[in-house]
């Protein structure tokens, strides 16, 4: 698989796992996620799990791709770094009011399914192997003999 596969494929996991967070909090534990902001009672279903985690890891991938392709030294690194601390400033509006201690838990565990996902699977190196170079005189690598 190519190294845009792989990582399409680590954005796309990235968006599902989320979702298999919920589906054990919500319907197989039966804890309804609900956030109240105000007088107003959100539900948070399966489809806004998958719909807030997709723009984030496309968003990942372009950051990490404009890195390397702008030549940042170590851009995997660096990259690494930023997703990082923006996996730690995700977890700011869970310590807020407005929801318990289950929908809580589950809200961070998304947040850490998200990144356990993308982060491993965009870092991700060319699955081809790199081609060796042909034997030059004196029959070593490189034609030093």
């Amino acid at each position: 698989m190519s190294r845009r596969g792989a990582r399409l494929a680590a954005v796309g996991l990235a968006a599902l796992a989320p979702v298999l967070v919920w589906l054990v909090a919500d319907p197989v534990l039966g804890h309804r996620l609900r956030i109240t902001d105000g007088g107003r009672t959100v539900d948070i279903g399966a489809v806004p799990v998958a719909l807030a985690a997709l723009p984030a890891a496309l968003a990942g991938w372009g950051l990490l791709a404009a890195l390397e392709r702008f030549g940042v030294r170590s851009a995997r690194a660096v990259w690494t770094g930023a997703a990082v601390t923006v996996l730690a400033l995700s977890f700011l509006p869970l310590t807020g009011d407005g929801m318990d201690g289950g929908t809580r838990a589950a809200l961070a565990l998304m947040h850490l399914a998200v990144a356990a996902v993308l982060i491993p699977g965009l870092r991700t190196q060319d699955a081809a192997p790199a081609t060796p170079r042909a034997p030059g005189p004196g029959g070593e690598p490189g034609g030093r003999g």
